[in-house]
């Protein structure tokens, strides 16, 4: 008898009895708000639903360092039949987690790709400056946004798009940069992220609000299994190749940089893990 079948079988039996969960319409848990004049983090999310499949750093910074989360919506999908719908199932998300959603356009951005970028300049000029009106607007201490090799192709247009967009602000415009990866995995995150057993259930539950989404392909039951398979990743990644693997049992990768006097600027010498029971300001404490 295989000692693992049982293990192994445990694993199908979750996902398999997971599709029976609701999808949205789940009561958010109670909690307080950020003040008004709390440090901003803006997510930059390609899609909906980005902003909770990445969103476990900046859950952490919302509830452990009382910042305002502010996802900005590049886009709201290619589909032009699901944007809207799609933006009322990210206003259901957000609320959900108690981030704020900013929208940056009546049916969000078109043409985020390196191509647009590069064959549609007068385009990609007026998409850039409205990310620049963002981050000039709330002069965030931290942003997200996906790494250039993200793999798909809006993922790794956002991810251009905020770099040009940085490039316009004044040289003394400072702030965190946070590379998020989903499609496409990073060759050298610096920063892995614990999430406790409680903030994934919640993010899970706040992707489920992407109903027309999850109803085609439910990754949202499969999210917990690629959060555990960071821990592997980010424990040789991270941790350095050899290192022992930190008894994490879900984590997010990151590569966490700054930008400052108008250039990306390293932060970590060395790679950072970060355990659920450790105070988060770690992370925001990063360039002092």
């Amino acid at each position: 008898m295989n000692p693992y079948l049982e293990f192994v079988s445990s694993f199908a039996q979750l996902v398999s009895g997971g599709k029976s969960l609701p999808l949205g319409g789940i009561s958010p848990p109670k909690r307080s708000s950020p003040a008004p004049d709390a440090p901003r983090a803006l997510i930059f999310s390609p899609h909906p639903d980005d902003e909770c499949i990445i969103g476990g750093l900046a859950l952490r910074m919302m509830r452990e360092a009382e910042m305002r989360i502010i996802n900005v919506a590049v886009t709201q999908g290619s589909n032009r039949q699901r944007q809207q719908p799609r933006c009322h199932e990210l206003k259901n998300a957000c609320g959900y987690l108690g981030f704020e959603l900013e929208q940056t356009a009546p049916n969000g951005l078109e043409k985020i790709s390196a191509k647009s970028r590069q064959e549609y300049p007068q385009h990609w000029e007026v998409v850039v400056k409205i990310i620049s009106a963002a981050l000039a607007r709330h002069q965030p201490r931290v942003i997200f946004y996906p790494h250039q090799s993200d793999w798909n192709a809006t993922h790794i247009g956002t991810h251009f798009l905020v770099m040009d967009a940085l490039q316009t602000l004044p040289r003394d415009f400072a702030c965190l940069v946070v590379e998020t990866e989903f499609w496409g995995q990073m060759a050298s995150p610096n920063l892995m992220v614990e999430s406790s057993i409680e903030d994934v259930a919640d993010l899970l539950a706040a992707l489920s609000f992407h109903v027309g989404e999850v109803e085609r392909n439910p990754y949202h039951l499969r999210l917990p299994a690629w959060l555990q398979d960071n821990v592997r990743r980010g424990a040789e990644l991270v941790g350095g190749q050899g290192g022992t693997a930190p008894d994490f049992k879900f984590a997010t990768l990151y590569r966490l940089r700054q930008w400052k006097n108008g250039k990306i600027e390293d932060v970590y010498p060395d790679g950072k893990q970060i355990s659920a029971a450790d105070n988060i300001r770690r992370v925001l404490d990063s360039t002092s």
